[in-house]
C-alpha cells in the first residue's frame, strides 16, 4: 500500500493508459512505416507497448485477486465477478493480439497482413480495456459514497 491506497489502485493506472495509447502508436507505426522507415522497424514499437500492457495487465489482475477478499463485504459479488470476468476477457484478447502483431514483425507478406490484423486487434483491446474498466471503479455503490469505502478498504490492510 502506498498513500493509504491499495496497490491494485495504483497499478491499474498502467494498464489502463497502454490500452488507449497502442492504438494510437499503432496508427503512427504503420504511417512511418509507409513512408520514413521500415514497417517492420516501426512496427517494434507498437508490439513492445503491448508486451507492456501484457505484463501490466497481468500485475493488475494478481493485485485485484489479493485484494477481492478483503473488499467483498464492501462491494457486491456481482460486481466483483463481473470486473473479474471483464480482466480475465481482457488478458486474452491482448495476449491473442500481441501474438498476431509479433508476427507483423517478419519482413514478408505475412508480416504485412499481420499488422493490418494487429492494428484492428488494437481496437479490441481498447474494446475489452474499456469494459474491465467500465466493470471496475464505476461499480462501487455509490450511496455508501466512495470516500467511505476507500476509508473502509484502507482499514483492511
Amino acid at each position: 500500500m502506498l498513500n493509504n491506497l491499495p496497490l491494485h489502485a495504483l497499478i491499474v493506472h498502467m494498464p489502463i493508459a497502454l490500452t488507449v495509447l497502442v492504438p494510437i502508436f499503432v496508427v503512427i507505426a504503420l504511417l512511418l512505416g509507409r513512408r520514413y522507415m521500415k514497417p517492420t522497424h516501426a512496427w517494434a514499437l507498437p508490439v513492445g507497448m503491448l508486451a507492456l500492457l501484457m505484463a501490466s495487465a497481468f500485475a493488475a489482475d494478481q493485485t485485484g485477486e489479493d485484494q477481492e477478499e478483503k473488499v467483498e463485504r464492501i462491494v457486491p459479488e456481482s460486481a466483483l465477478e463481473a470486473h473479474e470476468e471483464a480482466a480475465e476477457l481482457f488478458l486474452l484478447v491482448t495476449g491473442g493480439v500481441l501474438v498476431l502483431a509479433a508476427g507483423g514483425l517478419m519482413s514478408n507478406r505475412l508480416g504485412s497482413t499481420l499488422r493490418v490484423v494487429g492494428a484492428v486487434g488494437s481496437l479490441a483491446v481498447l474494446a475489452a480495456g474499456w469494459n474491465v474498466g467500465h466493470s471496475g471503479g464505476p461499480r462501487i455503490p455509490t450511496q455508501r459514497g466512495r470516500g467511505v469505502l476507500a476509508a473502509e478498504v484502507r482499514s483492511e490492510f
